[in-house]
């Protein structure tokens, strides 16, 4: 059955799955909504994007993103608030950045009214989806791709675009270990490390799963030419207190320009919480942990918006860092958490209604 939702053709499941999820029991990222929104470049322009039910993707064996690594994604959510309207927060940098990260990996650019519009389609229809429970939101995956053939070493000719849904739980994190790395790099100066590409996170599972072996549950990266400056926190951009003074790395070809990083930036300064975007050696961190002025250090992403660190290890040691009755971090994630929730005031302007 067809329909039209925002001038977006629909291709409507023949049925529904959500009566067969358990809301109260959602993992993140593993159960998947009713829908997906499709676009494909091909003949030198992206098509008009429309809607189809979840399922498979037939690709060639020869497509170029087996080959290649042509690949790019974004993570969003939609929240829902007590009166059950759905809200998006800042979607368009997560537009912005898609286009980035195609630039770089010589993927065709998106026009922006594809990415919001079929956006904004897919979640009216698929609003149900979106969870209640306090913490829970529904996770949002758009990604691009190569889909064109071929096993010559070049940019593909055909690409696919896909925006595929996830109603996902709280993400309890909980504070983590982190082991600062000495040896492998996440990026390089004149890389890829700023876009969001598949290829970045493939290279990370490695040196995250030897940290895990020695009981650190994360890594924090270090920049590839001696390892002297932190970077970021496994996924996350990272920030460091030192006193009263939050501290975090500036974007580079190596950092990814962080939506939740940015958010932080401007709330900090809101609150009248002293920031420097600047680099900040490992050096400084390990003696500010030894002479007492490391306050915290936290991870900053959409999944977790912060990801508390209760200690580092570095060069065989490790330093724990203190508990606060009142921390940058919680404090931080409240005020975000707050506006994405409609819980609060947007001075900001980032919330985006859906419905």
């Amino acid at each position: 059955m067809e329909a039209m939702v925002n001038n977006i053709r629909v291709e409507k499941a023949a049925t529904s799955k959500i009566h067969d999820v358990d809301f109260d029991n959602l993992a993140f990222g593993s159960t998947y909504t009713d829908h997906m929104l499709v676009s494909d470049f091909v003949n030198g322009e992206w098509k008009e994007p429309k809607i189809v039910p979840y399922g498979p993707i037939s690709l060639e064996p020869s497509a170029k993103i087996f080959h290649y690594g042509q690949s790019i994604f974004e993570g969003m959510k939609a929240y829902k608030d007590v009166e059950g309207g759905v809200w998006l927060f800042r979607p368009m940098e997560n537009c912005k950045r898609l286009n980035k990260s195609a630039e770089r990996l010589t993927i065709p650019e998106l026009p922006e009214s594809y990415f919001m519009d079929g956006l904004m389609a897919l979640l009216q229809l698929e609003k149900d989806w979106v969870p209640k429970n306090p913490g829970s939101s529904l996770y949002i995956r758009p990604f691009m791709f190569a889909s064109g053939s071929g096993f010559h070493a070049s940019p593909a000719d055909e690409y696919k675009f896909i925006i595929a849904l996830a109603p996902s739980g709280a993400y309890f994190s909980g504070k983590v270990k982190v082991l600062i790395e000495e040896k492998y790099s996440r990026a390089a100066n004149g890389g890829v490390g700023y876009a969001k590409a598949g290829g970045n996170y493939a290279g990370q599972f490695y040196p995250t799963q030897l940290a895990a072996e020695k009981g650190y549950q994360q890594v924090i990266w270090t920049d590839d030419n001696n390892h002297e400056f932190i970077e970021e926190a496994g996924a996350m951009n990272v920030f460091v207190r030192i006193n009263d003074t939050l501290i975090t790395a500036p974007t580079s070809d190596r950092i990814l320009d962080g939506i939740t990083r940015k958010s932080i930036l401007d709330i900090a300064e809101d609150e009248n919480i002293a920031t420097e975007v600047r680099k900040i050696s490992v050096h400084e961190v390990v003696e500010a942990a030894k002479n007492g002025t490391l306050k915290e250090m936290f991870g900053a992403g959409t999944a977790a918006v912060v990801s508390p660190i209760a200690g580092f290890g570095y060069k065989g040691m490790d330093y724990d860092l203190p508990v606060l009755a009142e921390s940058y971090a919680e404090k931080l994630k409240k005020r975000i958490t707050d506006i994405q929730y409609n819980r609060a005031e947007d001075k900001f302007g980032w919330r985006h209604q859906v419905v």
